[in-house]
């Protein structure tokens, strides 16, 4: 269930820039970030495409664009460098809300993504995807986002069990489950940082130093006392 999102949409999609995504009266105003990125392997893809249309949507709805952010490379790699300049800006509060032309423009996992909105509703950033229709400026769009983040965390807990199964047949099987274990200090760290300041997974693990894995099973440890 953990693959990545769909790509098969092809960017020169016919469809018109003004979306039938709806606005509200209060679009007007509010500031938008328009993020674009094609993969290294995409040679006939260009960037451009994806810009054209979400300016072409953000003028529809009355927003003014307040930064492009443009990647070249594999959406599995949170240290983009303008995706990360992307999350810098919306701790600044330098837009009001993030257009992307499909999901996997951002992300190319469900967790990834719900990370990435977490921190966006966090910041009080409302979150755009194009070609999916999901608004988060909409009672709609909250509804669908709620629906994919039980989604993740059903995905997750499946997870969980069956790593737990595997680590109980090979303790039964006389072999050592046990993972190296990490200082008390980033422990620590690991806890306050998802439980009391509630910081994604993967800017935990970027804040800690450890692998994105490793801070994944201490989270589960703590989901689990």
């Amino acid at each position: 269930m953990d693959s990545d999102f769909e790509s098969d949409a092809t960017e020169g999609d016919s469809s018109s820039g003004s979306s039938s995504l709806a606005g509200s009266p209060s679009d007007g105003g509010r500031r938008a970030a328009l993020y674009a990125r094609v993969s290294t392997d995409e040679e006939r893809q260009t960037p451009k495409t994806q810009l054209f249309r979400l300016r072409e949507y953000a003028g529809h709805r009355g927003f003014s664009i307040a930064g492009e952010y443009v990647d070249i490379g594999s959406g599995l790699d949170p240290d983009r460098p303008e995706y990360q300049r992307l999350i810098g800006d919306a701790r600044q509060r330098a837009f009001d809300v993030v257009i992307v032309w499909r999901y996997d423009r951002l992300a190319r996992s469900t967790q990834a993504l719900i990370d990435a909105l977490k921190e966006f509703q966090a910041l009080g950033v409302e979150f755009i995807s194009h070609q999916e229709q999901i608004d988060t400026t909409t009672p709609q769009g909250e509804m669908v986002f709620g629906f994919i983040a039980s989604l993740a965390q059903f995905e997750s807990r499946l997870i969980s069990q069956r790593v737990k199964a595997g680590m109980q047949r090979a303790k039964e099987e006389g072999k050592d489950v046990g993972r190296p274990s990490i200082a008390e200090e980033k422990q620590k760290k690991i806890r306050r940082l998802y439980s009391e300041e509630d910081v994604s997974i993967s800017q935990v693990a970027k804040q800690v130093g450890v692998s994105y894995g490793t801070a994944w099973n201490y989270v589960q440890d703590i989901e689990g006392d």
